[in-house]
């Protein structure tokens, strides 16, 4: 009838990755002493518009062939002259930009690497062109012509 020597084992299914990663199912391997590995994401949940790559600091170290395009000294001259029309300092017109200060010095000394979308905000707010054919002439208002 009944085989005596049968053993039946049940077993538990192994729990998924996303189970594991829970703060209760972390305590819960501490406390059973198991070795437990946690690692920090890098930029994990950050809402940054200007991420740079993680190969950055290493083109910087690199020859000349892969250096970074810079912004040119005489369009940093051209925001530097508009911004003084202005009454503005470099401050106030991150702040109008909603960018660093730091961005608006780099730019300025021709060390900034270009960014159009950055570009074309300086340029409304110094009301001088700064890229293409027409550079430190200054910008017409919209509506009235050639812009």
């Amino acid at each position: 009838m009944s085989d005596w020597d049968t053993v039946t084992v049940l077993k538990k299914k192994t729990p998924k990755a996303s189970t594991m990663k829970t703060e209760k199912a972390v305590n819960a391997a501490r406390r059973q002493g198991i070795a437990v590995d946690t690692q920090l994401k890098w930029g994990a949940g950050s809402n940054k518009q200007h991420v740079t790559t993680k190969n950055t600091a290493k083109l910087d170290r690199e020859t000349e062939e892969l250096k970074h395009d810079t912004i040119s000294l005489d369009v940093g001259k051209i925001i530097q002259q508009g911004r003084q029309l202005k009454g503005l300092s470099q401050k106030e017109l991150a702040t109008k930009i909603n960018e660093k200060p730091q961005v608006i010095t780099d730019y300025e000394a021709g060390k900034g690497i270009p960014n159009n979308v950055i570009l074309g905000k300086i340029e409304r707010v110094i009301g001088t062109k700064l890229r293409g054919k027409d550079k430190g002439k200054p910008m017409l208002p919209i509506g009235t012509g050639k812009n």
